[in-house]
């Protein structure tokens, strides 16, 4: 089956010096960070300088036949916006990169208008982080709704990762039904397998909402491969608003200290419950479509030395 793969959610960085609810992220050496008061693995150990390069997953890429990814951020990485740019102006044809500004800041609708200014298409905002120990900013906040405004003028697209379960529903239902031309990819597949997780799928009933799978490898890491229950997510996810509106994602690199960048997909692509055209909207059409991506690279499989 030939197929043009986009990965709907990565992430990209120089380096991580961040801090979430009073906690320090930090990268360390051989792929380990500082995070939230332990070292955790967050990137392959033979990453040893901590930098998650654009080079680097364009090599996994190519090598995984990956066409093109949007590279989302997180709170816990640090904003990587100046890197970014460059990464979008040296590889226009094979990222779609988010600006992210920091919503616990009070500047942060200047910070969005300066990001629209210097030409980024998408902003991302990790809404589950607004939620803290002892503040919490809201989605429909006049300020962020102000900056919802000016993003569906002006054509940018929200990428939006929410809370577990029905937390952010609501939130998210009033900002979608305010501004309806608002284009919003919401992550983490609803953080499927978590109570009440369809909720979030169901906001994709709405025109311009996608739901993209980034980190549901992670969410089943558990089972791990060839991760049946994921697949069975999606089937039900498709059941509640359609294949059409479903989009993968890998979460890398943080999934692929598990598993391999292939493996992130390859449990869709071999699967039994999956249809020829499900498998192809899911894995590319559909985000070719919503992100606007066009002359997408076709990549020749290489066959490993163990074939």
């Amino acid at each position: 089956m030939k197929i043009k793969i986009i990965d709907a959610h990565a992430h990209l960085w120089l380096k991580q010096d961040a801090e979430v609810n009073g906690l320090k992220i930090q990268t360390l050496d051989n792929g380990r960070s500082l995070f939230m008061g332990e070292v955790r693995q967050m990137l392959p150990p033979f990453m040893i300088d901590g930098r998650n390069t654009a080079e680097i997953f364009l090599s996994n890429m190519d090598y995984a036949q990956v066409s093109a990814a949007v590279i989302t951020q997180e709170y816990i990485d640090g904003l990587q916006n100046d890197y970014l740019w460059e990464v979008q102006q040296k590889y226009s044809n094979r990222f779609l990169c988010c600006g992210m500004v920091d919503a616990r800041k009070p500047d942060y609708f200047e910070h969005a208008k300066n990001l629209i200014e210097q030409g980024f298409k998408a902003i991302k905002i990790p809404a589950e982080r607004l939620i803290e120990t002892h503040k919490q900013t809201f989605l429909t906040s006049s300020k962020m709704m102000k900056m919802f405004k000016l993003m569906e003028e002006k054509n940018i697209l929200l990428s939006i990762d929410l809370a577990e379960g029905d937390t952010q529903v609501a939130e998210m239902g009033e900002v979608i039904s305010e501004y309806p031309d608002l284009r919003i990819a919401i992550g983490h597949f609803g953080m499927v397998n978590r109570p009440n997780w369809q909720k979030q799928i169901k906001l994709a009933r709405y025109k311009n909402v996608m739901i993209e799978s980034g980190g549901i490898t992670w969410l089943f890491n558990d089972e791990f491969y060839p991760f049946k229950g994921a697949v069975l997510a999606i089937k039900e996810a498709a059941s509640l608003v359609g294949i059409e509106k479903l989009m993968w994602g890998s979460d890398y690199p943080r999934t692929i200290t598990a598993i391999t960048y292939r493996m992130s997909y390859d449990f869709v692509l071999k699967s039994a419950l999956l249809s020829e055209y499900e498998k192809r909207l899911f894995l590319g059409e559909n985000a070719a479509r919503f992100y606007c991506l066009n002359d997408l690279v076709e990549l020749p499989y290489i066959k490993n030395m163990s074939e």
